[in-house]
């Protein structure tokens, strides 16, 4: 085993030149990878439609294609489903990833195509191992066994020649095979459906093995880790596994659950690793060990713009190119991709935190935020906020929401939290007034609508019992895989809902 993980980190530090040829040529890449989707779509019925053919230039491509969401694209989709082809690619898609973003009762079907497993998803997962050997060049991860947890895996009532599940479930079922002999369980356990029963065989798998590194959802991989000290009788992970060294890492903000972890793996040598993968494509990669910043990952067959988010609600809305954008301005995500997805809008926030090399970070969803009041409160403000509430206070929390609280008769504006804590503030008022601070201190909008108490008055802040939120997905179908509690809403239903459940209880 020694000789194999030196074998496989030297495979991985090659990757390195082409990386750090991106970084420097940006925008010839970008511009290059433009060219090569036009030219691989123009025969399609997509193509045809916006004659692709006749398309040289970003400018002609934004002029004449408009922004996309998935309920514009949702007929095409839904035709593929069905076994058409040549219709957003050029190649045959037989893959799609399911996703609901947060707790919506709609899915998404994402087509994933033999290209974008290729050179977007399976490119970014060695990308990150060779970004991870070059920055801990005596690492011993493949020394022992990889623990990924992913979703579940299942056949398309629509046509059996296609394929539908989480991503994580597409890239587990789509691995090469020797990939078995260094990851922890067996494909049979990792694409079961029903998760409660799942987590338990995961555990008794896992349990004895050699596990070097784990890959998932922060929530659910920490559902596991507690499962795993409860049945185990252990305190702690080190105990169980003492070569664990990475966590790999993405779908949610990691800063809410560091402390979770830091608690139940309080070892030095443990490394947290961020990406930025989405069912759309792998965007991200954390590349320096100190700090969780991401470098926009350039040669992945992705063209990505960036559109500011006045012009969010246009009709005609302007995009801007990598060229062109600013440090620390919040811009939705649009992509075209080497999977048929054509100038769409994922729903994705994202900031720019370096322009040489581009770096990012995700700042929440174009949907997942609070402006009842003009106070335009987003995910990125909140964990901040709560953060600094949680180190001022000693609490720390396991899971949250929090949604607009109307106008009334007798009373103004706020915002209600419903937050399900880890460790419980020793003075609830107190962490209130700590969290409305640093609100104020990270977003000024906020601080001016709180301006004495005229428009939005202090939060209001519910302790919810424990597993509250883990039983509100359950009751939705939504345990497990890429599900996440939608931290903001601009709307009460997620908040009413989960009231619900605790009053019943």
């Amino acid at each position: 085993m020694p000789i194999l993980n030196s074998f496989i980190s030297w495979l991985m530090k090659k990757r390195m030149h082409q990386i750090e040829l991106f970084i420097k040529y940006p925008d010839e890449v970008q511009a290059e990878w433009f060219r090569r989707l036009i030219n691989a779509a123009k025969d399609t019925e997509w193509g045809k439609k916006y004659d692709y053919k006749s398309i040289t230039t970003p400018s002609v491509f934004k002029e004449r294609i408009p922004i996309q969401d998935y309920d514009s694209l949702k007929p095409y989709i839904d035709r593929l489903r069905k076994g058409e082809q040549n219709l957003l690619w050029y190649s045959d898609i037989k893959w799609f990833a399911k996703s609901s973003g947060t707790t919506n009762d709609k899915s998404k079907f994402i087509p994933v195509s033999e290209e974008a497993l290729e050179e977007c998803h399976f490119k970014g997962g060695k990308d990150l191992l060779s970004i991870y050997c070059y920055n801990y060049p005596n690492t011993q991860m493949f020394a022992g066994k990889g623990l990924a947890l992913g979703g579940s895996h299942q056949i398309s009532d629509f046509n059996n020649a296609s394929y539908y599940g989480d991503l994580s479930a597409i890239l587990i079922q789509n691995l090469p095979f020797w990939i078995e002999f260094i990851r922890v369980p067996n494909i049979a356990i990792a694409l079961m459906d029903e998760w409660e029963s799942k987590i338990d065989k995961m555990a008794k798998a896992t349990i004895n093995a050699n596990v070097t590194n784990i890959a998932g959802v922060p929530s659910w991989t920490l559902v596991l880790l507690k499962y795993i000290l409860e049945v185990s009788g252990n305190k702690s992970i080190p105990e169980i596994w003492p070569n664990l060294e990475v966590f790999i890492h993405g779908g949610v903000n990691f800063n809410p659950y560091r402390e979770q972890f830091k608690k139940i793996i309080p070892s030095e040598k443990m490394c947290y690793l961020e990406t930025y993968n989405a069912s759309e494509g792998f965007f991200g990669i954390q590349d320096l060990s100190d700090s969780d910043e991401m470098l926009l990952m350039l040669d992945y067959g992705v063209y990505y713009e960036f559109l500011p988010l006045n012009e969010l609600n246009k009709e005609f809305p302007k995009t801007l190119s990598l060229e062109e954008v600013k440090l620390n301005e919040n811009y939705a995500l649009v992509i075209s991709t080497n999977a048929g997805l054509w100038r769409y809008n994922i729903g994705d926030t994202i900031k720019f935190t370096s322009l040489n090399p581009f770096r990012i970070q995700i700042t929440g969803r174009t949907k997942s935020f609070i402006n009842a009041f003009g106070e335009e409160l987003m995910v990125d403000n909140a964990e901040k906020a709560l953060a600094i509430a949680c180190e001022k206070t000693g609490a720390l929390i396991r899971e949250y929401t929090a949604a607009p609280v109307y106008f009334g008769d007798n009373n103004n504006g706020a915002h209600e939290w419903l937050i399900e804590f880890e460790n419980y503030p020793d003075n609830i008022e107190y962490f209130n007034e700590i969290l409305d601070n640093a609100l104020k201190s990270v977003n000024s909008d906020y601080e001016a609508k709180r301006y004495n108490n005229l428009t939005l008055g202090k939060p209001v802040i519910k302790a919810v019992p424990q597993n509250t939120f883990y039983n509100w997905l359950k009751t939705k179908g939504k345990l497990g895989g890429q599900n996440k509690v939608p931290r903001l809403s601009n709307n009460r239903k997620h908040i009413e809902e989960i009231s619900e459940i605790i009053n019943n209880a």
